[in-house]
């Protein structure tokens, strides 16, 4: 048996077993036991702590101060327009964002 410290030489036949494993598993992982986006809220939280921002220093991709609360209560669905804000300006993955068993605004 290998060890951690004694890696396995990906161009040998038990290198070449290793990494048909690692693709089976990954493969049958992916399928019977899926892992979905997070939910878009929590996506922008995420990301707001990560990069230490507050609420106000979203304003601009949410139009106001009022909105983002609504938005973060879950009291009005994100807008195209402000997905696409987030997505540009913050690095949020459109996938998260649009990920969401809530209607998005359209305009």
């Amino acid at each position: 048996m290998h060890s951690s410290e004694d890696p396995i030489d990906p161009d040998t036949p038990v290198g070449e077993e290793m990494e048909l494993l690692g693709t089976l598993i990954e493969q049958y992982e992916k399928k019977h036991y899926p892992i979905d986006p997070p939910d878009p809220i929590e996506a922008i939280l995420f990301r707001m702590d990560q990069m230490s921002l507050k609420q106000k220093d979203l304003a601009p991709y949410f139009g106001g101060k009022t909105k983002i609360s609504e938005v973060l209560n879950r009291k009005r669905p994100l807008s195209l327009r402000t997905i696409t804000l987030l997505h540009k300006n913050l690095g949020i993955p459109l996938e998260s964002l649009i990920h969401s068993k809530r209607k998005v605004k359209v305009g």
